[in-house]
C-alpha cells in the first residue's frame, strides 16, 4: 500500500515538474505570451494592424510605443500577447483546420500590446 501511494506521488510529481519545465522557450510560437512579428503597418480606424508576410495579422495598441508614426512603414514589432492561452488554442484548432482541409486559407490572427518597435523600412513591400 505505500508503494502505491508512494508511486502516485511520483507521478503527480512528474506531471507537475513536467509542466513547470515548459519554458517560453519550448512552447510552440503561437503559444507564447511574448512575440515579434515583422509586417506592414496600417491603420483602420482607431486600430493598428501589422500584416506579415505569411498573411499573419495582429491588432496591435501601446502605451509606450509611437505606432501612428509608423503606419505604411515595415516594422518589427515585441509585445504581448493578449490572452496567450486562448490564442494558442485558437491556433491549434485552425492547423488541425488546414491540416485536415477544412479552411486552407486560415491564417494566424492575435492581438497585441507592443513593448518594442523597429523600423525595417519606411514602406511596406507589396
Amino acid at each position: 500500500m505505500k508503494f502505491q501511494i508512494a508511486g502516485a506521488m511520483l507521478a503527480a510529481a512528474l506531471m507537475f515538474s513536467s509542466a513547470w519545465a515548459q519554458t517560453e522557450e519550448t512552447k510552440k510560437e503561437t503559444h507564447k505570451n511574448t512575440r515579434t512579428v515583422t509586417g506592414c503597418m496600417q491603420k483602420d480606424g482607431d486600430e493598428y494592424m501589422v500584416t506579415a508576410k505569411d498573411g499573419s495579422t495582429w491588432e496591435v495598441k501601446s502605451d509606450s510605443v509611437d505606432l501612428a508614426k509608423h503606419v505604411g512603414h515595415t516594422v518589427t514589432v515585441t509585445g504581448a500577447v493578449q490572452n496567450a492561452a486562448l490564442h494558442g488554442a485558437k491556433e491549434d484548432t485552425k492547423t488541425e483546420a488546414r491540416e485536415h482541409g477544412i479552411d486552407k486559407n486560415s491564417t494566424e490572427h492575435g492581438h497585441m500590446t507592443a513593448t518594442g518597435l523597429k523600423m525595417v523600412s519606411s514602406r511596406c513591400e507589396k
